[in-house]
């Protein structure tokens, strides 16, 4: 029978530099998109899912965010003294997560339509993979430069090329985080060791996908939700 994860991280500590003055005195979840912070959007797309655990790194101001996800119900993980990156952040907040796969989100883009999360999970084949990450044409991105992070064949699985881009969702088994040597490090090293063994692949976003990593793209993000 296919197991769901029943554990959720969401990424919420890095500085937001390519937001400019607008992370000067706030981190990047916290930034307002259609009058609400950008992590309350990603928060709406866990509350569909209802995980049994949701979990947050925090490094950049982190007071800030604490005081914002704690009352909601989100466990928080902080990176002291030195920000763990993505795999690196995974694995510290193991402990909070406990054992098994799990989903992670990023707190930086609007998604348009079905729930990413709901998607990945009716996906998820943990006896074939190891890594599902949600995808999204790169014709149905907004505020994305660049030619894409993946290509699939036809059955899914993905190699590092254009055609694709990573959207920030993905379900995940976590047992080679312990692997790395390293303190610091991206899910990058991860989704390549899960390459070489034939166990990565993705689920394709039938909906639109807004970036907003950049100060440009609240307005791209705003009017993608206006246009629901």
């Amino acid at each position: 029978m296919t197991r769901h994860p029943e554990a959720l991280m969401l990424f919420a500590a890095g500085f937001g530099t390519r937001m400019g003055a607008l992370t000067k005195d706030r981190p990047k979840p916290l930034i307002e998109v259609a009058a609400r912070p950008l992590i309350d959007h990603t928060l709406d797309l866990v509350g569909d899912l209802q995980p049994t655990r949701v979990v947050a790194n925090l490094h950049y101001l982190p007071d800030q965010l604490e005081a914002h996800l704690a009352p909601k119900g989100v466990l928080l993980s902080r990176e002291e003294p030195e920000i763990l990156e993505t795999g690196g952040g995974l694995r510290a907040a193991l402990p909070l997560l406990g054992a098994g796969p799990v989903y992670t989100l990023n707190t930086d883009a609007i998604w348009s339509g079905p729930n990413p999360l709901s998607l990945l999970r009716d996906a998820w084949d943990p006896g074939r993979m190891d890594a599902l990450l949600m995808c999204v044409p790169i014709t149905q991105t907004i505020g994305h430069a660049g030619p894409g992070d993946f290509t699939a064949d036809a059955d899914g699985r993905i190699t590092r090329g254009p055609g694709l881009v990573y959207g920030g969702a993905q379900i995940m088994k976590t047992d080679g985080l312990m692997d790395v040597s390293e303190k610091a490090f991206s899910l990058n090293v991860l989704w390549d060791q899960m390459h070489k063994r034939d166990r990565l692949f993705a689920a394709i976003y039938p909906g639109r996908w807004c970036d907003v990593g950049r100060p440009e793209g609240i307005a791209l993000a705003e009017g993608l939700i206006a246009d629901v």
